[in-house]
């Protein structure tokens, strides 16, 4: 399933360069599938799980110690399999790690995209990661030192609110909007603006 329409990719590219008329500052708008891959949460828990199995057996029963090793082995190998199912993998992992791992996602896109580099240090980046039901926005210097951080928080509170009703394109227009708002009040657009930043949406893969 796509993580976005094509017509609400349009929308978004169409915001960023309307907000972008009034401002000098840049705005990057990203959504990730997923921050990180989390293989290794499966195999840990499959292992915890196959290591409590022998105990019962070798209490309780008078199973030979090689059948009850073949059956740790058959139950790690289950669960393994069992838990891999990406649902399932995600929930088990905690929460704060999968927000510290989109919230590392989101600052390597801040870099990647080359907001850091632009003049005034004005730029603000737009960042969701889908699977970690993640959203922040990073800005530059200058407009963050400008800005309230609550103000920032309010823009990503609308926008998760969208995007959980299934409206991300429409929360997407609307953070652009409200962030464009805020470069136009402090960094208005001069004249001979130079060109900006790519002004689509970018989709990123799953890692």
């Amino acid at each position: 399933m796509a993580l976005i329409s094509d017509d609400d990719k349009e929308r978004v590219a169409e915001a960023i360069a309307a907000a972008e008329r009034n401002t000098s500052g840049e705005i990057v708008a990203v959504i990730a599938a997923d921050s990180g891959s989390y293989l290794h949460a499966p195999f840990l828990w499959a292992a915890l799980v196959a290591l409590a199995v022998p105990w019962p057996f070798v209490y309780w029963t008078w199973w030979p110690i090689q059948h009850i090793h073949l059956l740790q082995l058959g139950v790690f190998a289950a669960l393994s399999v069992v838990l891999m199912y990406e649902p399932l993998r995600l929930a088990l992992v905690p929460r704060s790690v999968k927000q510290a791992r989109a919230h590392r996602r989101a600052v390597e896109q801040f870099l990647v995209q080359n907001l850091h580099t632009t003049q005034g240090r004005t730029g603000v980046l737009i960042f969701v990661s889908a699977a970690e039901r993640f959203a922040e926005i990073l800005a530059d210097a200058a407009i963050h030192a400008k800005v309230p951080e609550d103000t920032w928080q309010e823009i990503v509170r609308d926008l998760t609110d969208h995007i959980g009703r299934g409206e991300a394109g429409e929360g997407f227009v609307r953070a652009v909007e409200a962030v464009g708002s805020h470069l136009a009040q402090h960094f208005p657009a001069g004249p001979n603006e130079p060109p900006g930043l790519s002004n689509h949406l970018i989709v990123l893969p799953s890692e």
